[in-house]
């Protein structure tokens, strides 16, 4: 994991994020972010997803765009100061895909 602060804010070459993706799990590119969406059995397993996604996000200094609606929860990532996806967008797919659903 990446501690405390962005390393590589570059925007991706559409070759780059083509081979991201590849190595993600069920994310696609939605109007210029990194997207995936969520289904758990609660919104209290919903919300404690979001909780670990929280914790990681605040290690690594790189925060999601959400929405949470009962069961489910949406995620978009994007690297605003860079203005489009870089590899801190690709590092927290990469962590989030590992956390246990």
């Amino acid at each position: 994991m990446i501690s405390n602060q962005l390393v590589n804010c570059a925007v991706l070459s559409p070759d780059e994020l083509e081979r991201a993706i590849a190595r993600l799990n069920h994310w696609k590119i939605v109007d210029g972010k990194l997207y995936r969406h969520f289904e758990f059995t609660s919104f209290i397993a919903a919300f404690g997803f979001m909780t670990r996604v929280a914790l990681i996000a605040e290690t690594q200094g790189h925060h999601p765009e959400w929405f949470n609606v009962y069961n489910q929860v949406t995620v978009q990532l994007t690297t605003h100061d860079a203005g489009g996806i870089t590899m801190n967008d690709v590092t927290l797919a990469q962590s989030i895909d590992t956390l246990e659903l």
